[in-house]
């Protein structure tokens, strides 16, 4: 069992110090403490989809990350309740997991005096409940800092490849909750990517759906339907102004197609299936279009359950193309190992998927250019 794993499975709070680039955060560690006295909000950025309440952000789609930048030794977070894995780092290296953490306060120390960024990041996915991230502090010894813009965004949409269901797993063979505490989504291939362009992103993605068919049958948004709000209940809406990616990566039909039709469904062929697919599909990728018109976007799939994922998908890229879509390309992506829970991709596929999109990207001179 590797040391990340094995992170993940300590029950409540597992802290791992390492050595970062700035030479006083060797000894940077995390800790519950009681509300620090005199203490005040630092301001943060969030990229992905939240409802800001006054109780914090509640937030339930995967792959989330919170930034804050300030100088000093010490810097605090809340998290309210809920059921979560998250990684804290300083400066891009992982200072501690918190699985299940309690509600409460936490207190980042061991750090220079120096300029420093925090983040924490969301592993898990969360269909169940939402979770909330209550915000950072900072009191005496270390002040706000500014970030700058970052001018690099992409959007990952697709299912539980793209959250990255189970993908620390030693075995194929997982419960639910050893699914629940070996999905790491930082380490799928959406944040690998956005890493290496130093992009902002956000992960849209739920394990089980599909396109207009969810994994087996089962009643629940399909993705396109749970797509547009904040939080999995539709109580809100998602409408931000600041987000619009350059790169958009999309992966959809593993659901739709790697099950058998029920008696029942409404399609009562294959065939019929397809055609359905083939329009949703095409109409959900419209609206993206309608919303960035200038974005480079990428569909890609595998070729799970004898081709027909990739067959489909790219069947719906050419129609796309065919109808003047010029910035829309279609990525296979084959021969994954699957050793992750379920036959899920493993740390290493998400490694060759990452590999196969970054080629894509970067055989588009202009992937980077629209916005």
């Amino acid at each position: 069992m590797n040391k990340r794993l094995i992170c993940l499975l300590l029950p409540v709070l597992a802290i791992a110090a390492n050595a970062a680039a700035d030479p006083g955060a060797h000894a940077a560690r995390v800790s519950p403490v009681e509300r620090p006295a005199r203490a005040k909000l630092l301001e943060f950025r969030v990229p992905g989809r939240v409802l800001h309440e006054g109780a914090g952000d509640r937030y339930q789609w995967p792959g989330l990350y919170f930034d804050a930048a300030f100088r000093g030794p010490t810097v605090y977070f809340e998290v309210g309740p809920g059921d979560v894995i998250l990684r804290v780092l300083v400066d891009r290296e992982p200072v501690a997991t918190l699985a299940k953490p309690a509600p409460g306060f936490y207190e980042v120390s061991g750090l220079s005096r120096h300029q420093h960024v925090a983040r924490i990041e969301i592993l898990t996915e969360s269909q169940a409940a939402p979770n909330v991230f209550k915000g950072y502090l900072y009191s005496k010894g270390t002040r706000p800092s500014s970030m700058r813009p970052n001018p690099r965004q992409i959007e990952f949409i697709g299912d539980s490849h793209t959250v990255g269901y189970g993908n620390t797993s030693a075995t194929r063979e997982c419960s639910t909750d050893d699914v629940w505490k070996t999905t790491d989504n930082s380490q799928a291939f959406g944040p690998k990517l956005a890493r290496h362009y130093s992009a902002e992103y956000q992960v849209n993605a739920i394990s089980g759906r599909g396109v207009v068919r969810n994994y087996g049958g089962f009643a629940a948004d399909p993705l396109p339907e749970a797509y547009p709000f904040v939080l999995l209940d539709h109580t809100a809406r998602y409408d931000d102004d600041a987000w619009h990616p350059q790169v958009m990566v999309i992966a959809l039909g593993t659901n739709d197609f790697s099950t058998a039709l029920n008696p029942g469904e409404k399609w009562q062929t294959r065939d019929q299936l397809h055609a359905d697919f083939e329009a949703s599909y095409a109409k959900f990728i419209g609206g993206l279009r309608a919303r960035n018109p200038a974005a480079f976007i990428v569909v890609w799939a595998t070729d799970m359950a004898e081709g027909e994922i990739e067959a489909e998908a790219q069947r719906v890229v050419s129609q796309l193309q065919s109808g003047g879509d010029q910035r829309i390309a279609f990525v296979p992506v084959n021969g994954l190992t699957m050793t992750g829970c379920h036959w899920h991709p493993s740390v290493a596929d998400h490694d060759a998927i990452a590999t196969a999109l970054m080629q894509a990207i970067d055989g588009n001179p202009g992937a980077w250019t629209g916005r």
